[in-house]
């Protein structure tokens, strides 16, 4: 199957993140990107896995409250 491409503001809309913010992401190795010429593709697998990875586990916020 091939892979489903996400454009960068997709990406960023379905993070519910900024452009910039997407770009630091990318810059720090946090999501995974691919330049096709002047276009920055992402691949929609790894953006979701991306999200699953971020999640918060219960017991890990005591030091915000």
């Amino acid at each position: 199957m091939a892979p489903r491409w996400l454009s960068s503001s997709a990406a960023a809309d379905r993070l519910g993140v900024s452009l910039r913010t997407l770009y630091k992401f990318i810059d720090e190795g946090l999501v995974p990107a691919y330049k096709f010429g002047r276009v920055i593709r992402l691949k929609e697998s790894e953006v979701d896995a991306f999200i699953e990875s971020s999640r918060i586990e219960p017991g890990t916020l005591d030091h915000l409250y």
